[in-house]
């Protein structure tokens, strides 16, 4: 008896068998846990949580081990196997049986999904000790551009090693006549700015001495590639009197297809101009005065000389493109460069607009739709609709150090409060626009070149492909002959 007055159940009474039998594992309906010969009625225990055990045999589950690699596992020590802090098993066994039975999924496999497929011979600097997977290494920074086609119209290998396995790249391609500032462009858009020397682009522009005797700083096509895996294509001028005149005056033999020299020079560009429109995202045509009539004449040329855009293989199995042979074509900017400040005006700006547009009508190349100078608020008073027939058409002025322009100020003769102005120019500034030209570029979609899902190295080749495809072609060995 208790002092409460109720009895207790002694150590072997009846309520501690009870307990006893509940803690035992539960056997088949009908048979008698007490004794081989007696048969009881089975009833479903409660658990603890107040839910119901279904009837019948509880199966026991399958046990999750959660073990390193054997080659990470610690040496047995005395006969016992060591056990890190890490995998330390739980302090009680009751809550990892609560948690199978509540179908918690467990936390420790985070390490082993992490670890798989993880070479053997990872090196112990390139393996994070804390989840034990290979640390990614940064994309190396390209310092300048190397040649991905060299002067004399052949591939080259070197740009491989920059290149990754991964299909989020965007390329972009140039082209224009001699002394355009495409090269100057190009790095802009890609690594430089204006206030940087000009000796340290990526792409070397013209000295004062070639520009003085009419040479040309580029040829053959140049590669450079940034950290966001945007590729630029630099190439050396299309339909180029410097070359041409190099060709001349040095007796240079030209290849057996080929009779004239300006033909040969006219083949090239056609060459340069139709590989840019098969595997390019985006490709820039820079001008330095509006318009050259044979320039758009000469790129409607490349465009039907393009090669046609290879079907899907059926051993392909990342194809996810079209199966319907359509034809790819790229996104193409017209890029006034050097603008005067009349050409910012809002009339005649709407001019150059009518005017490209009515010299690309029959174009399958993407010139409209996909840059607009009035999403750059150059113009924040005019309205959208004002350019009825807007194409992708940027204006660009001289690229003018603020410097000497605040310097040439002061020394005019001006009083000193009206020598600390800006000067009136009537477009914003040079860095400015070349900053909004940029966004809008990297902003452009990058569809798929061909109908097969292709990486960064995957490109390389098919690239190297469509080369060697257009040097070969009959239809530009039949328009040479057509121009012989």
């Amino acid at each position: 008896m208790s002092e409460s007055g109720h009895s207790q159940p002694g150590m072997y009474g009846p309520g501690r068998r009870r307990r006893r039998r509940r803690d035992r594992d539960p056997g088949p309906p009908g048979q008698n846990l007490s004794g081989p010969s007696r048969d009881r009625e089975f009833v479903p225990r409660e658990r603890r949580d107040g839910s119901e055990e279904p009837p019948g045999p509880v199966l026991p589950k399958t046990p999750i081990i959660l073990a390193k690699p054997p080659g990470e596992r610690p040496r047995e020590e005395g006969g016992k196997s060591g056990v890190t802090p890490d995998a330390a098993p739980p302090a009680s066994g009751t809550g990892v049986t609560k948690l199978e039975r509540e179908g918690q999924r467990p936390t420790q496999p985070v390490y082993q999904i992490q670890n798989r497929g993880m070479g053997s011979a990872a090196s112990s600097g390139a393996v994070d000790p804390v989840i034990g997977q290979t640390k990614l290494l940064p994309p190396e920074k390209m310092k300048h551009s190397i040649k991905l086609v060299d002067d004399q119209m052949s591939w080259c290998d070197s740009a491989m090693e920059y290149l990754r396995d991964q299909t989020d790249m965007l390329v972009v391609g140039v082209l224009g006549l001699q002394g355009t500032g495409k090269s100057t462009i190009m790095s802009l858009l890609s690594a430089n700015t204006p206030e940087e020397d000009q000796r340290m682009y990526v792409f070397r522009a013209q000295t004062q001495e070639i520009k003085e005797r009419g040479g040309n700083q580029s040829s053959g096509i140049d590669f450079y590639i940034t950290q966001e895996r945007v590729i630029f294509l630099d190439t050396q001028p299309v339909l180029s009197p410097s070359i041409l005149d190099h060709l001349i005056n040095n007796d240079r033999k030209l290849p057996p297809e080929y009779n004239l020299p300006h033909t040969y020079v006219e083949m090239q560009s056609l060459q340069i101009a139709a590989f840019l429109f098969t595997v390019c995202h985006v490709v820039i045509v820079v001008q330095d005065w509006f318009t050259d009539i044979n320039l758009y004449r000469f790129l409607q040329t490349a465009e039907m000389l393009k090669p046609s855009t290879p079907s899907a293989s059926h051993e392909s199995t990342g194809s996810s493109g079209s199966e319907d042979g359509s034809e790819y074509y790229p996104h193409i900017i017209f890029l006034q460069n050097k603008a005067s400040r009349e050409e910012f005006c809002p009339r005649t700006l709407k001019d150059m607009h009518v005017i490209v547009d009515t010299l690309m009508t029959h174009s399958h190349l993407k010139y409209k739709g996909t840059l607009s100078m009035l999403d750059s608020n150059i113009f924040p008073g005019l309205e959208r609709d004002y350019l009825g027939t807007e194409v992708n058409l940027f204006l660009l002025p001289m690229m003018e150090s603020e410097g000497d322009e605040a310097l040439a100020r002061a020394g005019s003769g001006t009083t000193p409060l009206f020598s600390l102005l800006p000067g009136y120019r009537g477009h914003p500034s040079f860095s400015s626009l070349v900053a909004k030209l940029r966004s809008q570029v990297l902003a452009m979609s990058r569809n798929q070149l061909s109908h097969t899902i292709l990486t960064e190295k995957n490109w390389f080749h098919y690239a190297a492909r469509i080369w060697d495809g257009v040097k070969k072609s009959s239809a530009l060995s039949e328009y040479s002959r057509l121009l012989s």
